[in-house]
């Protein structure tokens, strides 16, 4: 049974490190006496902080983190890591503290150095991209627990090792949460695990103080223009995954330009995958049969290796996922012919991504499905698979983000409308935005594309899906895209407690085709 707890994942038996013996590693100036101080953890919120911890203040939007010293002082905090600016805030916590020049660009070293990550023997794999990240991380973990090994994994749904998993606030966490992460999947002897690479990941120093044994490359489209200036920009932050500092090989996706130029530019050994039969690729993926239920596929590659199986969603996407996650296990030093054996043994790849084209729906009625897909290529890949498996109509409803990427929402609309068949547009994350603004510029960029369209604006999520579920009838499939696993909406600042899955499920219970 999965067990789901809030904190963080640390590990249980931290071992205790000189503070004079980390600032003499990384030739760090010091205030105060250093004697007898030790440290076990690292913590980047005052709030997070444990007995033992090393606090790390950094500039924040609004306020230091050096502000609350003190407060960390009293949950335990036996030293400070802070810069010029955050030492003289921090000079009346009576904290020792340790001044380096950016504490953010230091963090990643530092927690490696506090938690031993160097002497993790799990071989670590790291996927990035626009869409497909969650997915392949999730079948990663699944092929490793298939073949016997024990396994965990970082992603933005969870952090996860064997049965215990926690929620996770960032796509990838901090360095500092990352570290004890892998020290904690030590303590429980984790032979492999899998990160969910952001490129704000990359950019914000997260991943720091790791080398990934092999890299996987998805896919790059059109998202995060709020954090990058233009994809240029966007392709050069996922580039930095594919250098020797940060990992040793890569799988590259290369049915888009943006795979290719990732394949070209590396700095390290790369095995391309493609989806296209006939090409230049060391290994090609072909569909050959496709369901609601599932996708078949068969995986050829170099010297005659070849492996036939399937994954228990829909959507030919979502075999270039499982086939990514394959090829990295081969690049690891896994046998294909052991994966092939233990899939074929399971009757497939036996999977579960939590609020990836997640049905929640029964036999009875319409197949609902919730999916986290809030970029315009993945409503194009997502509705273009359902429409081919789909004998009725397909119902979509979903909302834009407020307070990020304004540019894509236009796009959004005008793919949603033009692969389905009904639209009902909500809110989804408003946060500082007019959140009627942001569902006209969704309906503008909808009725521009397919003028004619069935459309419906109701601004209130439970009852815009009770809506769009009053619409479908047997035959028909009603997908809910971007809210997935989250268990919340964010209105002007407040987190309100919701959740896409149990809210559908409810009405579906309700209308009498759930039991």
């Amino acid at each position: 049974m999965t067990a789901s707890v809030s904190q963080a994942l640390r590990p249980e038996h931290p071992v205790v490190r000189s503070l004079a013996e980390l600032v003499a590693a990384f030739e760090l100036d010091n205030r105060g006496s250093l004697d007898g101080v030790e440290v076990s953890g690292v913590s980047l919120s005052s709030g997070a902080v444990q007995p033992g911890d090393l606090y790390v203040g950094v500039p924040g939007r609004h306020t230091h983190g050096a502000s609350f010293a003190a407060a960390a002082r009293e949950s335990g905090a036996t030293a400070i890591l802070t810069d010029e600016e955050g030492a003289r805030l921090a000079a009346d916590s009576g904290l020792p503290i340790i001044v380096t020049p950016d504490a953010r660009v230091a963090l990643g070293a530092v927690s490696a150095w506090i938690y031993r990550t160097d002497e993790n023997p799990a071989t670590l794999f790291a996927v990035t991209g626009t869409n497909g990240k969650t997915s392949v991380v999730y079948v990663l973990n699944a092929i490793l627990t298939q073949l016997g090994v024990v396994s965990g994994l970082s992603s933005t749904a969870e952090r996860r090792v064997g049965d215990v998993a926690v929620t996770s606030n960032l796509t990838t966490p901090e360095a500092s949460e990352l570290h004890a992460l892998l020290a904690r999947m030590r303590e429980e002897n984790v032979r492999a695990a899998a990160v969910e690479v952001s490129a704000q990941a990359l950019s914000r120093h997260r991943i720091d103080g790791l080398v990934f044994d092999v890299a996987g490359f998805t896919n790059l489209s059109h998202d995060h223009l709020d954090d990058y200036a233009a994809m240029e920009d966007y392709f050069e932050a996922k580039l930095a995954l594919f250098q020797p500092d940060r990992s040793r090989r890569a799988v590259v996706t290369v049915d888009s330009d943006w795979g290719r130029r990732i394949a070209a530019a590396s700095r390290i050994p790369v095995t391309t995958l493609s989806t296209s039969p006939g090409g230049d690729a060391d290994w090609t993926v072909t569909v050959t049969s496709e369901s609601l239920g599932q996708t078949a596929f068969v995986l050829d590659g170099p010297d005659g290796r070849s492996l036939t199986s399937s994954i228990p969603l829909p959507g030919a996407y979502m075999a270039a996922n499982a086939a990514l996650a394959i090829v990295m296990l081969v690049e690891s030093g896994f046998d294909v012919e052991a994966i092939a054996h233990s899939l074929q043994r399971d009757g497939g790849i036996d999977v579960f991504i939590p609020g990836r084209l997640e049905r929640v729906s029964g036999e009875k009625g319409p197949a609902v499905f919730i999916d986290y897909g809030h970029t315009p290529d993945a409503f194009l890949a997502t509705l273009a698979s359902l429409r081919k498996v789909t004998d009725g109509r397909i119902i979509m409803m979903f909302g834009a983000d407020g307070d990020r990427d304004t540019t894509k929402r236009t796009d959004m609309g005008a793919i949603a409308a033009r692969g389905s068949d009904v639209l009902v547009i909500t809110d989804f994350h408003p946060r500082t935005e007019d959140p009627a603004a942001i569902r006209r510029t969704l309906i503008e960029g909808a009725r521009h594309a397919v003028p004619e369209l069935e459309l419906y604006e109701i601004a209130d999520v439970r009852a815009a899906f009770r809506h769009a579920l009053s619409l479908a009838h047997d035959g028909d499939v009603l997908l809910y895209a971007g809210p997935g696993h989250e268990d919340y909406r964010e209105v002007a600042g407040e987190h309100l407690p919701y959740s896409a899955r149990e809210d559908a499920r409810l009405a579906l219970r309700k209308a009498g085709l759930l039991e």
